[in-house]
Parts: structure tokens; sequence; C-alpha cells
């Protein structure tokens, strides 16, 4: 293996091992499928790397359950013995080798058997660096995902949140399991309500930096970015339209916090609500035709829902005189939300059609919901021991991870789109 190639190796494990945000699963789901996953074949160092992702990946997901594979190390070429696999409890197995191109670079391929009927579900293929290693394992693990259960990987997702340490605010962006984090803004002023755009490519959040909040606009791949609101008083609270051309915000500069949507440049400001209570935290619905935002124009602060182009505004959370933050599921069925429950500030999750309300976590001061972009999972920050972390939870309450920051607090977290 050439010098280069072997120091980059290097630099992928030290990255992974001092990861800022550390994930732990703190519980799993019920029924959860068997599934081997061989040790690559080829170049040693490269397939270790590459399956210790794709295996973390699928065990944190609470869906799967790893089979020991013993060293066993088959190619994706070899004849697969379904009865030796099946007999160590596996019900689906991947396999595969990495080989070194011509020009340096590495060629992973892998195939996915289903063991129980004793057929290939599909693989695929991959150039890439060394650079690219947990990147590459991240879609394999994504493949493996969405062919055993239906649903899309979101391995090769990314999620933003701000970390707060002492006289420092961070923005930054992590991949989903943690690791690779980058800061794309530090300040020493308040950073809040970071939220990707529909295709992945920007951040709007809002940032104190001018002794005020005032929105922007932030441009992930060019560092650059844009003042999107800047009005007199307060601007916060942003939210991208599906189609990503508009932002929903909450602006001061007629009064009290008022709905209003603008495009995503700044410009065609426009009021869309009007009420004598604080309208705030609006979120669009999946389709666009609805936002839901919370409200204290009826005594308490209440969850609401008004067409994105202006109208009458339907009351939609009934239980308990606290609930706020609301976040749709990409599929716009349910929304998530924070409801208060004896004092305790939880995430909570409503069905839509039948109103039928879940609380999700036993913890007792959540906040800032946001959904993984397959409606699986919904990461939301909380407090334990005095500091803020970041927990994650599956929408059926089963499976649970925490994702903290040695040292520092962790708070405002987004879940960016699936990568296209």
């Amino acid at each position: 293996m050439k010098l280069r190639h072997l120091l980059g190796l290097l630099a992928f494990a030290a990255a992974a091992a001092h990861a800022q945000l550390t994930v732990e699963i703190t519980g799993a789901g019920a029924n959860r499928m068997p599934i081997a996953v061989a040790d690559f074949a080829g170049e040693h160092i490269v397939s270790q790397a590459l399956t210790s992702v794709v295996r973390a990946d699928l065990e944190r997901s609470g869906l799967f359950q790893l089979v020991d594979t013993a060293g066993q190390a088959p190619t994706d070429t070899d004849a697969v013995n379904y009865d030796a696999w099946k007999a160590r409890g596996a019900d689906a197995l991947a396999v595969g080798n990495v080989a070194t191109a011509a020009d340096g670079r590495y060629e992973t391929r892998f195939r996915l058997y289903d063991i129980q009927k004793q057929a290939a579900l599909g693989g695929q293929g991959f150039i890439h660096t060394s650079n690219q290693l947990r990147a590459t394992a991240h879609r394999i693990a994504d493949f493996i995902y969405e062919k055993l259960t239906g649903e899309p990987g979101i391995f090769s997702t990314r999620i933003a949140y701000v970390v707060k340490s002492t006289g420092r605010y961070e923005l930054q962006i992590a991949d989903a399991d943690g690791a690779n984090a980058q800061t794309a803004l530090a300040s020493r002023e308040p950073i809040i309500s970071p939220t990707w755009s529909p295709d992945g490519t920007k951040l709007a959040y809002v940032s104190f930096e001018a002794k005020k909040p005032v929105v922007y606009v932030h441009d992930l791949a060019s560092g650059r970015r844009h003042v999107a609101a800047n009005f007199k008083g307060s601007n916060s609270a942003p939210a991208w339209s599906p189609d990503g051309k508009q932002l929903a915000v909450v602006l001061t500069k007629d009064g009290s916090s008022q709905l209003y949507l603008l495009n995503a440049d700044g410009s065609g400001v426009t009021r869309i609500a009007t009420s004598a209570g604080i309208d705030t935290e609006p979120q669009f619905s999946p389709d666009g035709q609805a936002i839901y935002f919370t409200s204290d124009r009826g005594g308490s602060p209440q969850i609401y829902s008004i067409p994105a182009a202006g109208g009458d505004a339907q009351r939609i959370t009934f239980e308990g005189n606290y609930n706020v933050t609301p976040r749709p599921s990409p599929d716009g069925k349910s929304l998530a939300y924070i409801s208060r429950n004896s004092g305790r500030f939880q995430l909570t999750l409503m069905d839509l059609a039948s109103k039928q309300t879940q609380i999700l976590t036993d913890s007792a001061k959540d906040e800032s919901p946001s959904f993984a972009p397959n409606g699986r999972m919904i990461i939301y920050a909380t407090e334990i021991g005095g500091r803020g972390v970041l927990a994650a939870v599956s929408s059926d309450g089963r499976v649970k991870q925490r994702l903290s920051v040695q040292a520092a607090n962790v708070r405002e977290p987004s879940w960016g789109p699936l990568i296209k």
C-alpha cells in the first residue's frame, strides 16, 4: 500500500476516534433483523474501515442485529453458502471486496443477499479515495437499509447544530453519525434556528452578531452568506418552503411577533397572518400548501395551521395548555412538537388524521425537534445533568440515541435532506 494512502487511512481513523459529536445508543427497536456484514476481501485496512462504518450505521438504526461473521471474507463474486449463513442466524448477508484501481484510488464492490429466500438483492460499485471511505460506507449502508426496509437510508445525510462553549458559539455540520464535524460559522454572539434548504446546499439561521436577531442564508459550498431579513426589531424563526424559493419568518417590524413570507434573497416581504397574540415558529407542510405555527392567540401557546397563501388559521392541538414548535413529518401524516406534561417539556407525536398523540421521550427539557428525511427518526435538543445534548428517537419511540460533545452544550439540531 502506498504511503500517502496509508497516511490518509490513519487520518481517517484519527478523525473517527476524535469526532466531536459522539453517538450513544440508549434504546433499540423490537424484532431487529439479523444481518451479517462480512469483512470485505482485498485491501485489509480499507475494508476494515469500510465495514466498521457500515456495521455501525446499521446497528445505530435500531432495526438490525449484527451477526458474528467470525472473520469470514467472501467476495461479491463468491458463491454464497446460504445454509451456513442461515445456521449463523442471518436473514441477510452483505459481502464485498476492495481493490486498488490503476490510478491509485480504490474500487469497492458489494452485493446483498436474502438468506431466507436464497436470492441476491443487488449490489453496487464505487470508485473512491481514502478520504471518501466514510462517505462510501454510508452509501453502502443506505443501499442495504433501503433494500431491506423499503425506506430510504439516511446514513449519507448531514445534521446541523450549535455548540456553545465559554464565550463562543459554533454552527457545525456533521455526518448523521456525528463524524466529520465542520464549523460553518463561529461567533461570540448566539446563533439559533438553523434550518436546511430543501436541496441541502444552504442553511438559514438567526445570528445576534449585529446585537439583534437577523436572519441569514448561508451557502455551504462557498461559505458566503447574505441577509434575508433585517427589519426593525426582531427577525427570527426562518423556515424554507419545499421548493426552496421562499422563507417563512417571524418579524416584529409592525408590532408583535407575526408571520411573513419573503423570497430567499430577502425580497418580496408579505404578511400572511394577523392576530392580537404572538405568532411564531412557522413550518411549511411537505406539500407547501400550509404553514404550521405556534400562537398564544387563544390564551395559551398552541399549534395552528394556516394556508401558505393566507387565510383563516385552524387550531391543531387541544390537549394541555402548552404545545409549541410544530414539525410535520416528511409524509405529512404526523406532527412532532413539544408539549408540557406535569411540568416536563417532552417531544410528542400526533397522528394528524386521528389526532392521537404519543409522548416519545422521558426527559424534561426537550426542544427543537427535527425529522430525518425518511421520517423514521426525530432529532431534538434536551438537557442531561445540566448540560445541553442532542438526542434522537424513532417515530414509534423505541429506538433512542444520545449525541453529545465533550465539555460543551449542544443545541438547535436540524436534520438535512436526503443526498440526491
